[in-house]
């Protein structure tokens, strides 16, 4: 997994690892949630995989858009 920037500093986001149709985020609490096409849609996967990458409003998107749209949890 990659780990996020967190240029904002103020994120629970740890780290996210990107797939063709999915997106994984580990929070700080290390507990995992997998986002996908199907859970989510792919314009919020596509999305989270920019914001992801940018480092910057992946917390926030998630709780204001996927928040329990995710696929699976792990831990």
């Amino acid at each position: 997994m990659e780990r996020y920037a967190n240029l904002s500093r103020a994120s629970n986001v740890a780290f996210y690892e990107i797939g063709s149709d999915f997106i994984r985020v580990q929070f700080l609490d290390g507990t995992i949630y997998i986002y996908n096409y199907t859970s989510a849609g792919s314009t919020n996967i596509e999305r989270m995989k920019f914001l992801a990458t940018a480092g910057r409003g992946l917390n926030s998107f998630i709780i204001t858009n996927v928040r329990k749209k995710y696929a699976r949890k792990e831990r």
